[in-house]
């Protein structure tokens, strides 16, 4: 009886030794407000937007990423991830194959039926939706715990945060810039004051002329964007493209068209809210400087080993 007991005792003492060995499930609320549980870091992701892929790379787990959205093409080695969705579309049978653990979307830019048909399909599913580069930084950070590589991603985090407050104290206290930024001409559109872009121009000193639209992308009529007056109209496109005036060349007493302000910086830094965005927004900087000091605007972005040229005019 005696060496049953001890066995019993052993056993018991074998099963609280391993419960106890075993991880706390991972427990963490997404930017929509879902909390995400897994019971171990996630070891097979799949993203679902360009931004969300870099961010997986900078938080150092790349190597767990089994297939990604299209367009994802930094850094290089996303290149060889299979592509399982575009903007509206998702391959859920090829998904299913791959057997992710984690699926990150894209808050706003993801549609609705994709995250709700993911979840039927019983994946974790963690919408990440970013609006300032704290939040930048902390999703950074997320990433990293979800995937078991917190250290990579917190000192790629302390690295943003650090460049970010580099690049406000550098320029923050200069003279303010009224700035209209592009995103299309035809209809003309823009962005608001809560788009991770206008924090970029507020840091560099810029002040964005229609700060107070109420959604993040809107269309604009050019009446009320010639009403504004900017004094520096930015487009974002492919590296080594230059700034061309378009349409605001048609009104000479815009202060952008008279002074000939018009800056292009390269659009996957800037406008992807990934782990580059503080180089696009430098870029953003050295234009919003430009044309605080009446310079020609710089051409950013340009093929390595090419000079900079002046903006179109």
């Amino acid at each position: 009886m005696r060496g049953r007991l001890v066995a019993l005792a052993a056993a018991l003492l074998l099963a609280v030794a391993a419960r106890a060995a075993d991880p706390a499930p991972l427990r963490l609320v997404d930017d929509a407000g879902h909390e995400v549980a897994l019971g171990h870091p996630a070891q097979r992701i799949v993203t679902l937007a360009p931004h969300l892929t870099e961010l997986v790379y900078a938080a150092g787990a790349g190597g767990q990423l089994v297939a990604v959205g299209k367009y994802s093409d930094w850094p290089p080695e996303a290149l060889s991830r299979p592509v399982i969705s575009d903007a509206f579309t998702v391959n859920y049978e090829a998904l299913a194959r791959l057997k992710p653990d984690l699926v990150l979307v894209w808050g706003s830019g993801t549609p609705e039926r994709t995250k709700s048909r993911l979840r039927t399909l019983g994946v974790a599913v963690y919408e990440i939706e970013i609006r300032d580069v704290d939040g930048l930084a902390d999703t950074l950070r997320r990433i990293g715990r979800l995937a078991g590589t917190e250290a990579v991603a917190q000192a790629r985090a302390q690295a943003i945060e650090s460049d970010w407050a580099a690049l406000k104290a550098r320029y923050g206290g200069r003279k303010p810039v009224r700035v209209f930024f592009q995103l299309w001409d035809a209809p003309l559109m823009t962005l608001n004051g809560q788009h991770l872009i206008s924090s970029a121009i507020a840091a560099c000193g810029g002040t964005n002329v229609f700060a107070e639209l109420p959604t993040l992308t809107a269309t604009v009529s050019w009446e009320v964007a010639v009403q504004r007056d900017p004094e520096l109209v930015v487009t974002a496109g492919a590296p080594g493209e230059t700034a061309r005036p378009g349409r605001w060349s048609e009104f000479k007493r815009v202060s952008a068209t008279r002074h000939g302000e018009f800056g292009h910086v390269e659009g996957d830094l800037l406008a992807r809210s990934g782990p580059r965005f503080v180089d696009g927004a430098r870029e953003l900087c050295e234009a919003v400087d430009s044309a605080r000091q009446g310079r020609p605007q710089p051409v950013f972005g340009a093929p390595r080993g090419a000079g900079a040229a002046s903006s179109a005019r």
